[in-house]
């Protein structure tokens, strides 16, 4: 299987995903209160950006990040975490079915579900925490 199946794939994925979206927009969000989802402005594309702006945008776009996805957390004793071995099973602090969490340098920016394609593993977002929200949890 060559590396362009692979990026296809992962393309009808995303195209599957955006199909889904679309048929969601406008609509409630799931926890019932009502909420509605908000639509992105458009940016101006007759809009030249100048040579300034460019290289201030290239500079932050080079800026490299670290992105995880966390499964769970557990708090142990140094003396067990030293008995632990091959086939030892440490119990984490979520429940089989809960969404993962997505972070950027540490920092939460959103919850998704694991999806496989081509024998490899992704991560669908299923909720990003706004930075309303993200800024909220810094104080």
């Amino acid at each position: 299987m060559s590396e362009e199946d692979g990026l296809d794939d992962w393309a009808a994925a995303m195209a599957e995903q955006a199909d889904e979206e679309g048929k969601t927009e406008g609509a409630t969000d799931e926890s019932g209160l009502g909420a509605e989802v908000a639509e992105l402005e458009e940016f101006d594309e007759d809009r030249e950006i100048t040579p300034t702006e460019k290289r201030k945008l290239d500079t932050i776009l080079d800026i490299p990040v670290t992105i995880s996805m966390e499964v769970g957390r557990s708090n142990i004793s140094i003396r067990n975490l030293l008995q632990l071995n091959q086939g030892s099973v440490v119990e984490l602090d979520r429940v089989a079915g809960e969404p993962l969490d997505v972070l950027v340098n540490g920092t939460l920016i959103a919850h998704g579900e694991v999806v496989v394609v081509n024998d490899k593993f992704g991560i669908r977002l299923t909720d990003v925490i706004s930075q309303l929200e993200r800024i909220k949890k810094l104080r």
